[in-house]
């Protein structure tokens, strides 16, 4: 009797393909210093689109000076601000560009100084039902080397008397910490009158920050 020779069918190997790329999170970087490639130094002067008249308002200049933890100046942030017009209204997104666009961007120097030509913001309406409104204020966010996010806080006017019932300054139980949000009259500059906020990043005299 032969012997027949047992025949092993081959076995089929899968295609081995590669799986899909899946999305991921990249990892956080802090901000900056790359401030060069968005500064635009016309950005500071929130009237630049008005070749003519002026809206009724005053104009006014803002300064500052950003420091760290350390009192060491910070000369790489930028500043943007936004704020509402002396009727207390805040830019049509959908408005002409010609209108009061009350936003304005300027990085800081080697003196970690800021500046701003604006007009003047007047009261906004509160919101919400509320019927105290808001004082006039700017708000102010900050980006620097080292933040992993930008940090946002506000400008108010000294001697205003809405900055009593402001819902936002009445939040700051402290009235020292609460100081680090009103600017103060800091003299005249080209037949403007200039207000100065500095921001302190961290440590003592740190400015109000706000979560939003």
């Amino acid at each position: 009797m032969t012997n027949a020779e047992t025949v092993r069918p081959t076995p089929r190997v899968a295609s081995q393909q590669a799986p899909e790329p899946q999305p991921a999170a990249t990892s956080s970087q802090t901000a900056g210093p790359y401030w060069h490639l968005i500064d635009f130094p016309e950005w500071s002067d929130t009237t630049r689109h008005f070749a003519g008249a002026l809206p009724a308002g005053e104009r006014i200049i803002l300064i500052g000076t950003v420091r760290d933890g350390s009192d060491a100046l910070v000369t790489d942030a930028m500043v943007e601000i936004w704020h509402a017009d002396p009727g207390g209204r805040y830019p049509d997104p959908e408005g002409p560009e010609a209108e009061f666009q009350g936003y304005g961007r300027c990085r800081t120097g080697k003196d970690g100084q800021f500046r701003f030509t604006t007009i003047k913001p007047g009261p906004v309406p509160a919101a919400g039902g509320r019927n105290t409104p808001q004082a006039p204020h700017v708000a102010i966010m900050l980006f620097a080397r080292g933040l992993l996010k930008s940090l946002s806080t506000r400008l108010y006017f000294a001697g205003e008397a809405l900055n009593e019932t402001d819902l936002i300054l009445c939040a700051v139980p402290d009235p020292e910490r609460r100081t680090t949000l009103i600017a103060k009259p800091d003299g005249v500059a080209e037949g403007l009158p200039v207000w100065r906020l500095d921001i302190r990043l961290q440590g003592a005299g740190e400015t109000v920050f706000l979560d939003i």
